[in-house]
């Protein structure tokens, strides 16, 4: 982000001078709210009511337009009908306006004549040098300072509290609602955004600065579609670079393009599934629903997360400790035994509760406080449990023995606040509150309880990663139009690093026995054509021939079959190589995607790929150890580790060859449309790629 993007952002979010244009004295009409909140939450910088009919606005003096303006503000907020927006924004760029908000629908969002109107405003924007939000956007607002630029019901109330959240939103009501859930939920809110068409200022735009600001801890995010994978890269490294916890909601899937008929790779690879990859590969956490991404930002906004995932359990009835062992489990958080010295002083401490983890304390300690506060110190101390849920019903809401309660966990946890303790009960708002005060975080369900941490986790996990942004120099090649055989592809693709079995081409059957002298048998047969992506579907592969003699007749064999499939196809030949010994089949493929780029996909192999949708994106070029966490993602990956007494394949081979598949990728970006390397067995030692397609038809 320039420096200017930083500086007129700045302004945007932050005047010091607001003009509303088109401001109506009704408060309750759109072109009124705006200037009506201004006014009610006592914005302490200049603000400008224009209208060309009256002399007061609100009680405000009025100017006819914004020539007349005493000096040029840094925020005009447009509420003026789509036939008079060219001529207003004209004269904020003539006043020398840092932003402006434009509020009215009507554009790209109906169809080609608005969306002409969009791109004339967003030209007259860029040349003047004004940052534009929307159109068709609920506006933005600061609390720290008052500036509210939003006509949004969701602030009818007042603003939010302010607080370390910041909220961007391409739906304005979606924006709303959020800001209405944290408000209600106690998470206070620093900035609101409503990015609307993204004429001139995006979602990307808005995450990238607000990662700067140091009044910012956790960004949530809304987004129904990605306009510059460049961008929004960059924002996500910003986030990541100066440990902002994102917490993104983004719906809507789609398929990548045309060409998923040929390519595994492409037909798996979704834009939905990509953007998992690249929250996955920036330490984003995607939310899945409205209550879980506020829950996580309730949760990140008190800034406590935990180093690790082992979870400490504290109930006072069983029934409770085996929920939250399922709901830890499903979220992969580890329930770990407490080690005897633990157990050893639970069993002395209480001898009517548990002694292990979870740890049922039974009811007993309500006659004896310090039972809970030496419970929770034990647990903490000897277990060395990076986070621990207490779950205790409604009895902290209890009359009798609420405060106590409350003072007992305190004591027993006070000297381990550098890590999360959540609490599941049932309490009035005013105890709730009371906890929170004291740092804990408040749940009423298990499930939400332990979401929640595994969240802060992942988040953690993704703030200590080392992300950097790695530079392949682009090669300028070019593969053609047409599509490759596969011998072609692999040409390529050995210089790129990528290991294949020993093989040699024949166009001939008389020729098979001097080709294949110098190879071991038993072979493999293939027929070699551009136009034959699949080659198993056709017949086209012979598996175990064991001499000269069989491969001869298995060159006849596969033509014969390739023209009777598809008479039409091109023919390079039949290729024969050796077999390969055996391991565990994957598959690595790349696509192009239309926002993101290159894109690398890693799975389980063969026939399984699409089966069992076993796969892991990551887009651009990936660092041997991004390539082992992508290995490690998949649930295929214990196949790889030895499962039930199988050796181990080597995975330092097989994420050096993600490494110079992603680098590769980068290099030719634009050359080639999608890769399969399928399937690639991963051995003992190395890794062998035994089928490879290179699509370069870019349509």
């Amino acid at each position: 982000m320039t420096p200017h993007n930083i500086a007129n952002l700045d302004k945007a979010f932050r005047p010091t001078s607001v003009a509303v244009i088109g401001a109506s004295d009704d408060a309750t009409r759109i072109s009124g709210r705006a200037l009506h909140y201004l006014i009610r939450s006592g914005y302490e910088g200049a603000i400008y009511p224009v209208n060309n009919r009256r002399d007061t606005v609100q009680g405000l003096t009025a100017y006819a337009s914004l020539s007349d303006l005493p000096a040029a503000p840094d925020v005009a907020l447009i509420a003026l009908p789509s036939r008079l927006l060219e001529d207003s924004l004209t004269e904020c760029v003539d006043m020398g306006v840092c932003a402006a908000v434009i509020y009215a629908a009507g554009f790209a969002e109906t169809g080609s004549d608005g969306g002409q109107l969009q791109d004339r405003l967003a030209k007259i924007a860029a040349d003047g040098g004004v940052r534009l939000l929307g159109p068709n956007c609920l506006g933005l607002l600061h609390t720290g300072s008052g500036f509210t630029g939003t006509f949004s019901s969701a602030f009818d109330a007042g603003l939010p509290t302010p607080g370390q959240v910041a909220i961007v939103s391409q739906s304005g009501a979606y924006g709303g609602h959020l800001a209405y859930l944290c408000e209600k939920r106690g998470v206070g809110v620093g900035y609101w955004v409503s990015t609307g068409n993204e004429a001139g200022t995006d979602v990307a735009d808005c995450i990238h600065w607000l990662a700067l600001q140091d009044d910012v801890e956790v960004i949530l995010a809304y987004a129904e579609g990605i306009r510059d994978g460049d961008t929004f890269r960059a924002a996500l490294q910003a986030a990541h670079d100066n440990r902002k916890a994102v917490v993104f909601m983004k719906v809507g899937e789609s398929e990548i393009g045309a060409h998923a008929a040929q390519s595994h790779t492409a037909s798996l690879a979704g834009a939905d599934a990509v953007f998992d990859g690249l929250c996955t590969q920036y330490g984003i956490y995607r939310a899945r629903t409205t209550q879980e991404q506020v829950d996580v930002a309730y949760a990140a906004s008190r800034g406590v997360f935990p180093h690790g995932r082992s979870l400490g359990i504290i109930t006072v009835s069983g029934g409770f400790g085996v929920q939250l062992c399922d709901a830890a489990s499903r979220h992969s958080l580890d329930v770990a035994s407490l080690p005897e010295t633990g157990r050893d002083k639970l069993r002395a401490l209480n001898p009517m509760g548990s002694d292990n983890n979870p740890c049922d304390t039974t009811a007993g300690w309500l006659n004896d406080m310090s039972l809970i506060t030496k419970t929770f110190d034990v647990m903490y101390a000897d277990g060395g449990y990076d986070s621990i849920i207490g779950s205790f019903t409604m009895l902290p809401d209890s009359p009798t023995y609420g405060d106590d309660i409350r003072a007992a966990i305190g004591a027993g946890t006070s000297r381990f606040m550098d890590r999360p303790t959540v609490l599941c009960m049932e309490a009035r708002a005013e105890v709730v509150e009371a906890y929170e005060a004291e740092g804990f975080l408040v749940f009423d369900d298990s499930e939400r309880a332990a979401l929640a941490l595994s969240a802060l986790a992942q988040l953690r996990e993704g703030f200590d990663r080392e992300i950097g942004a790695l530079s392949v120099p682009r090669e300028q090649v070019d593969f053609g139009s047409s599509a490759l055989s596969e011998l072609d592809a692999q040409r390529l693709l050995v210089d790129a690093g990528v290991p294949f079995p020993r093989a040699v081409l024949t166009t001939s059957a008389s020729e098979i026995p001097d080709a294949v002298a110098a190879l071991d048998f038993p072979v493999v047969m293939k027929i070699v054509s551009p136009d034959i992506a699949h080659k198993t579907e056709i017949g086209g592969v012979l598996l175990g021939i064991a001499d000269a003699q069989q491969a001869s007749a298995g060159f006849d064999t596969l033509v014969a079959r390739a023209r009777a499939a598809q008479p039409d196809a091109r023919i390079d030949g039949v290729m024969v190589s050796e077999t390969c010994p055996p391991g565990v089949e994957t598959i690595i493929g790349v696509v192009s995607d239309p926002v993101f780029g290159p894109t690398v996909m890693f799975g389980l192999g063969g026939v399984q790929a699409e089966l069992y949708k076993d796969v892991a994106f990551r887009v651009g070029a990936l660092d041997l150890a991004e390539a082992h966490r992508m290995i490690e993602e998949i649930d295929g990956y214990p196949l790889l580790t030895g499962f039930r007494g199988a050796p181990k394949s080597d995975i330092d081979a097989l994420a050096e060859l993600l490494v110079n598949v992603s680098r590769f990728a980068v290099a030719h970006s634009g050359a080639f449309a999608s890769l399969d390397l399928n399937p690639v067995m991963v051995l003992e030692r190395g890794v062998l790629a035994l089928d490879s397609y290179l699509d370069v038809s870019l349509g």
